[in-house]
């Protein structure tokens, strides 16, 4: 009996639901009188979850996200402490650093787009074309001209006459591949002296004729005391943040 009223008491809410679906369309559009088009609500949520989905893929490829992250993994592999710091921590410094960096771009997104739009003052489209204005110029600042030249042959384009001919399809993979070349020439400079630590431990060693310990275990304490000495967190930020034409 218990689950005959529970199922009875589900139907009866569902079947309201059910009929004023029947009689509101979600999917229905109507054109305004300024010339625009006012999509239902149904239309305005479905466009709201697809941003939503595609917010960690524009957080790594418009952002300086790719290269803090590399930068960092590259520098737990030169430390050679293998997973300290953890990845979620990696990740967290990274999405901080991002966060600062990219402050006066979502401050001008902000300002420009995200809020008129929320008051009502312009349309979605207009909105949308306003956000990318400041991220289009955050990615020109960081990309390099032989790669938007290269995926432009590639895409079957010419010589583009400004920035503004410039499509986003062609935009992003140009800045994604700078981004990754700077992240790993970045990456080499941290290497080097971390190697050298390794190289003048295992010589050591083997003029001690001691073949079977292990370079890395000796080293470790040296590179870490390096690291430490020149504040090293604080130095590798710095070099990072200031690596951005913001």
């Amino acid at each position: 009996m218990r689950s005959l009223v529970a199922l009875l008491t589900v139907a009866g809410i569902l079947l309201p639901m059910d009929a004023v679906a029947q009689t509101i369309p979600l999917v229905t559009s109507s054109p305004m009188a300024n010339g625009d088009t006012e999509y239902a609500l149904g239309i305005q949520i479905l466009m709201v979850m697809t941003v939503l989905t595609l917010l960690p893929a524009m957080l790594i490829t418009m952002t300086a996200f790719t290269r803090i992250l590399i930068v960092l993994a590259i520098l737990r592999q030169a430390l050679g402490t293998a997973q300290t710091p953890s990845n979620q921590i990696i990740l967290g410094l990274s999405l901080f650093l991002t966060l600062f960096i990219m402050s006066p771009v979502i401050d001008v997104v902000w300002s420009q787009s995200l809020s008129p739009f929320l008051d009502g003052d312009v349309p979605f489209d207009e909105a949308l074309n306003m956000a990318q204005v400041p991220l289009r110029e955050f990615m020109f600042a960081q990309t390099r001209e032989s790669d938007l030249a290269m995926f432009a042959e590639l895409g079957g384009y010419g010589a583009f006459a400004s920035r503004e001919d410039v499509p986003l399809f062609v935009l992003l993979p140009s800045f994604l591949t700078s981004e990754l070349k700077t992240a790993f020439q970045i990456g080499f400079l941290l290497f080097v002296p971390f190697l050298v630590i390794d190289l003048v431990v295992a010589a050591v060693l083997m003029s001690m004729g001691m073949m079977m310990l292990s370079p890395i275990i000796i080293s470790l304490p040296f590179k870490l005391m390096l690291f430490v000495l020149i504040d090293g967190w604080s130095l590798i930020s710095a070099t990072l943040v200031s690596s951005f034409a913001v």
